[in-house]
């Protein structure tokens, strides 16, 4: 299932991006000579029209080679030069910043003279070539793959909100309470024990933990009645008005969720000690646990420490000693801290809310943006230390985590592949030549300079960011590498 799951994820994608570029270059009368799944040498095609599509060898990328487009890079990686046109007497250039060596030339008389390079021979575009086209038409088909990405996130959210609902936290049931975030007021909150179950609030009886926070923030102004049972008992509040105040107290307010373990990541400290995935933490240290909070606070308060870590597997309590991993993490003031961790998830339950058609476009579009949100704050910490270049994963940690979305069904593979395509998408917005950023950079040079940068300067910046490329993704396959053997 991963592999098929992998195959599946990286195929869709990749098509979807490459597709985001044919179209727009079709859209804008560029020819295409070939439409490539793949990278490296041809497997299989066929032709249609003045365009080859192939699948390639190394399923790991794709492209989308138009006419008058230049890449030594990308020829490099094809495994070998493209021949001549020898009916327009011109080069066949490729994708990006590259052309063919001149020749040598002979002295007088057929003498022989010493080597010397030949002058760049500047040929003549095409009006369907893609260097013929304005700025704006080639920068709209360089960022069309990007769109496209995005598109494909932003329907396949809708898609399964509209098939199977949005999200939710499928329980009623109160977890920690983070009493000193709640306002004056609310402070009652507080007195509900961890474990109860919310019967009411106000006159709302919730089914799922996303009703819960609903009813805390449409209900109006003033008092509030919240009661619950397990054991049985009530609350009365004194609502603050819409907005931050009440928001903070309802993001105090914690869910319950079982410290049953969903997932073990390979070569983490819990997987060398030897705990797995459907194991149940029932003990941390000594001090036993009903909550998967707990057990995140008190892990997260042992970096480099031995600790003992007890679970019920198969009807059977066992003890594990594991040294929690101590990793910078940025607390919500801000602040950056050493804390501990294993390497484990729990299982949070899980459910769909129906939502109308209208309303699946609205959530939809706000997954899309958070999810979007989410990465890029992920890059900014990246680059600025705040988190560690080891949480950088390569292909094994895409097919981990698509055999496991796929492991639990369709609309959480949906939802993967979502948000897998809008990583894809940023990530080639990086203003590294070779990539789609790379090349809108340099066009936005040619666009406040009037004139294009030269073939020469852009094969020589596609070779720095091929090198790049080839760092990040040796660092990141060092980092799955490192994790499997637990180092």
């Amino acid at each position: 299932m991963t592999i098929l799951a992998t195959i599946i994820v990286l195929g869709v994608l990749i098509f979807v991006h490459e597709l985001g570029h044919f179209l727009a270059a079709r859209s804008v009368g560029v020819r295409v000579e070939r439409f490539s799944i793949g990278l490296g040498p041809r497997v299989w095609g066929f032709q249609r029209g003045e365009t080859e599509y192939v699948l390639s060898a190394i399923p790991l990328g794709g492209y989308v080679k138009m006419g008058g487009m230049d890449d030594e890079v990308l020829e490099a990686i094809e495994g070998g030069k493209q021949e001549e046109d020898e009916a327009e007497g011109q080069e066949t250039e490729q994708d990006g910043a590259g052309a063919h060596a001149g020749s040598s030339a002979n002295g007088p008389e057929g003498a022989s003279a010493p080597a010397e390079p030949a002058p760049r021979r500047r040929r003549t575009p095409r009006a369907s070539d893609f260097d013929a086209k304005p700025v704006w038409a080639r920068a709209w088909v360089i960022s069309a793959g990007v769109a496209m990405n995005m598109l494909f996130a932003f329907l396949a959210y809708t898609a399964v909100a509209a098939g199977w609902g949005s999200t939710e936290v499928d329980t009623i049931r109160v977890g920690q309470v983070a009493v000193e975030q709640l306002p004056d007021g609310m402070e009652a909150l507080g007195e509900i024990p961890e474990g109860a179950y919310l019967r009411s609030i106000g006159d709302t009886s919730p089914e799922h933990w996303g009703q819960v926070r609903q009813a805390f923030l449409e209900a109006p102004e003033g008092p509030l009645t919240v009661r619950f049972s397990e054991p049985d008992g009530e609350v009365s509040l004194q609502l603050p008005p819409p907005g931050a105040e009440r928001r903070q107290a309802v993001g105090a307010l914690g869910f319950w969720v079982e410290p049953e373990l969903v997932f073990v990541e390979p070569g983490a400290p819990a997987y060398r000690a030897g705990i797995r995935s459907g194991d149940r933490i029932v003990a941390v240290a000594g001090d036993r646990v009903t909550l998967w909070s707990e057990v995140q606070s008190k892990i997260q308060d042992r970096p480099d420490q031995e600790t003992e870590i007890s679970v019920i597997r198969d009807g059977e309590e066992r003890t594990w000693t594991v040294t929690p991993a101590a990793v910078e993490a940025q607390t919500p003031d801000g602040e950056l801290r050493t804390i501990g961790q294993i390497g484990v998830q729990a299982a949070t339950p899980t459910a769909y809310s129906p939502v109308a058609p209208v309303e699946a476009v609205r959530v939809g579009w706000d997954e899309t943006v958070a999810v979007t949100t989410f990465i890029l704050n992920f890059l900014g910490e990246l680059v600025t230390g705040q988190v560690s270049a080891r949480n950088l994963g390569s292909i094994v940690t895409i097919g981990e985590a698509s055999g496991q979305a796929a492991a639990e069904g369709l609309p959480v593979f949906l939802r993967f592949m979502a948000l897998f395509s809008i990583n894809l998408a940023i990530l080639n917005l990086l203003p590294i030549p070779i990539l789609d950023g790379g090349h809108l950079v340099f066009l936005g040079i040619e666009a406040v300079r009037g004139r294009p940068v030269s073939v020469e300067q852009r094969m020589r910046w596609s070779q720095v960011g091929f090198v790049i490329l080839l760092g990040i993704m040796a660092l990141a396959l060092g980092n799955d590498f490192l994790r499997l053997f637990g180092l």
